[in-house]
């Protein structure tokens, strides 16, 4: 068994978090930030359950690295983050001048890092967020195609259930 490298482990530790997200029926996206090898700041999705728009995995975890460290500049912070981030995410990312996002799955409906737009390094913006894309990329996408695919059949169940009971 070959040692994983530490972009893995810290991309597998965000997964895991993306599974807490799913278990408090969330969308499964996880994040961390790492400085200086360290984990500074974990988030995973929490929207729903605290009725909060910005509750997003990203954006937990930059909140909780800036109280770790006391400042929200996360300069030399590396985030690990299980799906493309969107516009809200990406530009916090900007604002925090995170040095370097590591995400898995694209977004091909509202990713910021190059599938829709590019936020992360918009020439306009005061600072770039290098990123690299794709690592563990089938995982991350699996993890959020299984939880999409058991959401519809749960629906679809309730659809049925409720016209059976209006047929009663």
């Amino acid at each position: 068994m070959t040692d994983l490298s530490q972009d893995e482990l810290f991309m597998r530790r965000a997964i895991e978090l993306a599974a807490k997200a799913e278990e408090e029926g969330e969308v499964p996206v996880g994040a961390v930030v790492v400085y200086e090898g360290q984990v500074i700041g974990e988030g995973w999705n929490r929207s729903i359950g605290q009725h909060d728009a910005t509750a997003h995995a990203e954006i937990m975890a930059l909140r909780q690295a800036g109280t770790v460290i006391q400042n929200y500049r996360l300069l030399d912070a590396t985030m690990y983050v299980t799906l493309e981030p969107c516009p809200m995410c990406a530009g916090a990312m900007v604002h925090s001048r995170i040095g370097k996002v590591v995400f898995g799955a694209h977004d091909l409906k509202t990713g910021a890092a190059g599938s829709i737009m590019n936020l992360l390094s918009y020439e306009q913006v005061n600072h770039h967020v290098a990123y690299e894309s794709g690592m563990l990329a089938e995982e991350c996408r699996a993890q959020l195609q299984a939880f999409f695919k058991r959401r519809r059949a749960e629906k679809k169940a309730a659809k049925k259930a409720r016209q059976a009971a209006q047929a009663e």
